[in-house]
């Protein structure tokens, strides 16, 4: 007897990649369906009407929702959708509320497309020194870039850039505790999970060590860890964090999801899956039945490549079978 085909490991798609090319909600769920996705997340610059253009095709069966990035739909008056228009971790207590309201929005989102996790970005350190205020450390990017890891003026801005996150890091996560007392009984009561994603740079939280911090202090299922491949190789390129597959693994336990894009150094990242540096191969462990996985391309990644990269992680994963760490 021959042995059956075994049905391909199912991957969701990021509408970020194409919601900007498309008039209509169908539109951008007919592309992403005709590639060989499985699922779709419904990204942070989506609108109202293209999110129910969306919701008419998951009701009509023609694709499944695997999450929501917050903040989604992008509220009317924004000029376009970002992750970042509010901060849960603010310590402005008006900015955290309204970063609650719009979570909420996400939730009902979730709830409404069947998603299983919306995913947050949470929060930045702020100060006031003006060489720190590049958005996401372009300026220690430029300098690693310009003179190489082993410089003594990327070491420098480096280690200032440490010194000055733990000094105040700790004001920023009592206030995303608080958002988190907030919104968390309203994920437990959808059975939602709310992920917080790793972000490529110094001044994001919350980080490696302190996420595993927050789900051990919270003990619900209602609060997990987004892992963002390619920000991990970000973070490991620039010495941020330690070997970016190990971490992950770390982490595996504490994870939710996903997402996938390539890298190439030190931080041009939302490439497609091998047109970078990333082994994937060592990320084969989310090859399993719990962990939802997002690509989250570039939008000028053309449908070819992109389906050649799906094709790539699928044969990868499948003849790397996943084996999770061990967690007493």
């Amino acid at each position: 007897m021959s042995q059956a085909t075994p049905t391909p490991l199912a991957f969701s798609l990021s509408t970020n990649w194409n919601s900007e090319r498309h008039e209509t909600g169908e539109a951008i769920v007919d592309e992403i369906a005709d590639l060989g996705f499985h699922a779709l997340e419904l990204g942070y610059k989506l609108d109202e009407l293209k999110a129910d253009g969306i919701l008419l095709r998951i009701n009509q069966g023609a694709i499944k929702a695997s999450s929501v990035h917050a903040f989604c739909p992008a509220p009317l008056y924004a000029s376009s959708g970002h992750p970042e228009l509010y901060l849960a971790a603010s310590l402005d207590d008006d900015e955290r509320t309204m970063a609650t309201i719009l979570v909420e929005r996400s939730l009902e989102l979730a709830r409404e497309s069947g998603a299983r996790a919306v995913v947050l970005h949470a929060g930045r350190v702020r100060q006031k020194k003006r060489w720190f205020r590049a958005p996401h450390s372009e300026i220690i990017i430029d300098a690693l870039a310009a003179a190489g890891a082993d410089a003594p003026i990327f070491t420098k801005m480096n280690t200032r850039a440490k010194s000055v996150r733990n000094r105040i890091v700790t004001n920023h996560l009592n206030a995303l505790r608080r958002s988190l007392d907030s919104l968390l009984p309203r994920f437990t009561a959808a059975n939602i999970v709310l992920s917080l994603e790793n972000l490529p740079s110094w001044e994001a939280l919350p980080d490696e060590n302190e996420i595993t911090t927050l789900i051990k202090e919270y003990n619900t299922t209602a609060l997990a860890q987004w892992y963002d491949i390619g920000h991990g190789e970000v973070r490991q390129n620039l010495g941020w964090c330690a070997d970016n597959a190990t971490i992950a693994r770390e982490l595996a336990p504490f994870t939710c999801g996903v997402h996938i894009h390539d890298v190439a150094p030190p931080a041009t990242d939302h490439l497609p899956p091998g047109e970078g540096v990333i082994d994937f191969s060592r990320f084969s462990f989310y090859a399993n039945d719990t962990t939802i996985r997002v690509f989250e391309p570039h939008p000028a990644v053309t449908p070819p490549t992109l389906q050649q990269s799906l094709k790539l992680l699928q044969k990868l994963w499948r003849t790397n079978p996943p084996i999770l760490p061990n967690h007493t």
